[in-house]
């Protein structure tokens, strides 16, 4: 159309349609174009034929701002519909979904390393494994170099909220560091959380060094433990979930290979780390203070 009228057609169309129907909003030059790109990206006919019809009832159900932003960030029909879904079963605001197109959430869902496919029953496998995201994005943290994994934990844990949204609907908080008597021995998991719609605990364990076939050994106990301990009957198998720095996949799937319990591994990843000496540089309360008397 573009090439044929030039980018004049738009402006005239605006005009045209402002007129006939004055009272309604949304006829601008730059709206008009996003409703011509709206129709070029789910016209792709190779995507459109593998779409159901109920995903395009709910596809025009979400607002138009949320749809802008499908059709500029994503890459495929695929992937915008995979948005649609979460925006309609999480409720998420513009905002929110601009912070998951961002950080890749299409990629990153259901891609952590399990056994749950031969621990858990079909159905609830499957569910729980498209539950876990791999790497999980931490950038809403601000850590120092070399932090410790109770840096990493008190963090995560005083940013409670944009945590719970990174790890996804379901999830709630349980507590940190929740001790559990094993044998003569009380120990204590990172994270526990239990999952409304998967119904079972989730015990997750922050490592902030390199994948160990040790760690899963660690978790596995934890799980079994929660398992004998707190698990009701109506509940399901309890599920653990292991975040690290960095893994080493085919070492990460032999060790799941090797345990009994349902286990999931993963990375996360973390934006530009602060300077140790970054805290160290700025001026104290006091300095400020004394900075603003000689200004007066």
């Amino acid at each position: 159309m573009e090439a044929k009228w030039g980018s004049k057609i738009f402006a005239t169309m605006s005009s045209e349609l402002k007129d006939a129907f004055p009272g309604m909003e949304g006829f601008s030059v730059t709206n008009l174009k996003y409703m011509k790109r709206f129709f070029q990206f789910y016209s792709n006919d190779d995507e459109i034929g593998q779409q159901p019809v109920d995903q395009f009832e709910k596809l025009y159900s979400i607002p138009w701002g949320h749809q802008i932003l499908l059709i500029t960030k994503c890459k495929t029909v695929r992937e915008a519909f995979f948005y649609v879904n979460k925006i309609l079963e999480n409720g998420w605001s513009r905002a929110v979904l601009l912070n998951f197109l961002e950080t890749g959430l299409f990629e990153r869902q259901g891609k952590a390393i399990t056994n749950f496919s031969r621990l858990l029953p079909d159905t609830q496998s499957d569910l729980a494994k498209e539950t876990l995201k791999d790497p999980y994005n931490f950038d809403f943290l601000s850590l120092s170099e070399g932090y410790h994994e109770s840096e990493l934990e008190d963090a995560l844990t005083s940013n409670i909220t944009k945590f719970l949204l990174e790890l996804g609907q379901g999830f709630a908080f349980v507590g940190r560091q929740v001790p559990i008597q094993i044998g003569e021995k009380e120990v204590y998991m990172d994270l526990l959380f239990y999952h409304i719609v998967l119904r079972c605990y989730v015990v997750v364990e922050l490592k902030v060094s390199e994948f160990d076939p040790a760690f899963t050994g660690q978790l596995g106990v934890y799980v079994a433990a929660v398992n004998h301990q707190k698990k009701k009957e109506t509940d399901n198998e309890t599920l653990g979930l292991l975040i690290c720095k960095t893994k080493d996949d085919i070492m990460a799937e032999y060790s799941l290979e090797a345990s009994s319990q349902p286990i999931g591994i993963s990375e996360y990843k973390l934006k530009d780390l602060l300077p140790n000496d970054y805290v160290s540089s700025l001026p104290t309360i006091a300095e400020i203070e004394e900075s603003l008397k000689n200004l007066q």
